[in-house]
């Protein structure tokens, strides 16, 4: 039976009070359909069934800037949304400054640094150089977590744990598989009953950074997603001209079309898929391993990746042999260059914060904290803001 419809959340706080409750990926994956008869593969034992450390108490990267404004603002991505919700609430607790965020997509993030109406954007993909060229000056692009984008389905019948590849969910978002029990998944999934029924495609209708990491590893991994989309030029991005699908604005609208959709198979920043008892399955890595998506996974996509001195670099298709390979992580978008000391201060000061102490709630979320590694990287990043051309941080 068809699951009762879920309202959609507009706001980035309202969306934390459903989300808070959710914990361990390790044996969830979410209903399916209302049956209570199902057929599934499962998970099997992995890697996320260890716990592993999510509480790295890094220390304070440099003392609190003095004179900080008492408002910072904030727009993008809603892939880090629920951590975004999370750490402005507690930074605010103690700090005495409002941070705050509009979960609005990456897209949307993008172009209100563009036009200077926020103080920092986020997006999960980098900012393209066409992009900063139409941006009011340099821009900074600093890593703040790591997640997984999962692929999130709606069988009456079938629970978690579907085996996908890139190549198979390629194909599917081309219109070249279009059954539930086409030959290709059934392979992938024996003992596990496919319908015989159409694959609803749902996608993201605004501009999104789960989508560009979602098609940045369809475009690595399957060469009909490539030929469909016209070339790599165009297979992958914040927005790609899609051949067949339903839209859904932000993870959480593509989650609400998901589960009201029988047949529906979307993709999902991890924690939406758990806060909405969506039902999610497993991929493929290079490794020839089909990895379920948790913390433990998802930490291991920076495993042997040399970062550009911008940091901007895809996470997707990891060499880890243990890695779950739809991973990415989510950029604060702040200007080299600030101008006014009250708010270069705060910008820095909240930043700073969520690079050590935040970094020990990421987990909670179902988020992975960033290694020593790339927050070192993140941190001299942050470092390099200037205000009228001194450093911020001494």
């Amino acid at each position: 039976m068809p699951r009762k419809t879920l309202a959609v959340l507009s706001a980035a706080t309202g969306l934390a009070l459903v989300l808070a409750g959710c914990g361990s990926t390790s044996s969830a994956g979410g209903g399916s359909g209302g049956s209570t008869a199902q057929s599934s593969a499962g998970f099997g034992t992995q890697i996320c069934d260890t716990a592993g450390n999510t509480t790295p108490n890094y220390p304070a990267p440099f003392p609190p800037v003095a004179g900080g404004a008492n408002t910072v603002s904030g727009a993008g991505s809603t892939f880090v949304a629920p951590m975004m919700s999370d750490w402005t609430k507690t930074y605010s607790q103690q700090s005495n400054v409002q941070v705050s965020y509009q979960s609005i997509g990456s897209g949307g993030g993008v172009a209100q640094l563009q036009a200077g109406t926020v103080d920092y954007g986020q997006s999960d993909t980098g900012m393209s150089a066409a992009e900063i060229a139409k941006a009011k000056g340099p821009v900074l692009q600093i890593p703040l977590l790591l997640g997984a984008v999962v692929p999130a389905y709606h069988l009456s019948g079938v629970g978690p744990g579907l085996k996908f590849t890139g190549d198979v969910l390629g194909k599917i978002y081309a219109g070249a598989i279009t059954k539930w029990n086409d030959p290709a998944l059934t392979a992938l999934n024996p003992g596990v009953t496919l319908p015989d029924e159409p694959i609803a495609t749902v996608h993201r209708s605004d501009g999104s950074g789960t989508t560009g990491i979602w098609t940045d590893y369809l475009t690595k991994e399957s060469p009909t997603w490539v030929t469909k989309l016209g070339g790599k030029a165009t297979s992958a991005g914040k927005t790609v001209s899609w051949p067949v699908g339903i839209g859904g604005k932000g993870n959480e609208g593509v989650s609400g079309v998901v589960n009201q959709t029988e047949g529906a198979l979307g993709y999902l920043e991890l924690q939406y898929a758990l806060a909405q008892q969506t039902t999610y399955g497993q991929v493929q890595n290079k490794a020839g391993k089909f990895i379920q998506p948790c913390i433990a996974t998802v930490t291991k996509a920076v495993n042997g990746v040399s970062f550009p001195a911008n940091l901007n670099t895809s996470l997707t298709d990891g060499t880890d042999p243990d890695v779950y390979p739809i991973a990415g992580t989510s950029y604060a978008l702040i200007y080299v260059s600030q101008t006014d000391p009250a708010k270069a201060a705060a910008l820095v000061n909240f930043l700073g914060w969520v690079l050590s102490t935040g970094q020990n709630d990421n987990a909670k979320l179902n988020y992975a904290p960033l290694g020593p590694d790339l927050q070192q990287l993140a941190v001299a990043q942050l470092k390099k803001v200037t205000l009228n051309g001194a450093p911020v941080v001494k």
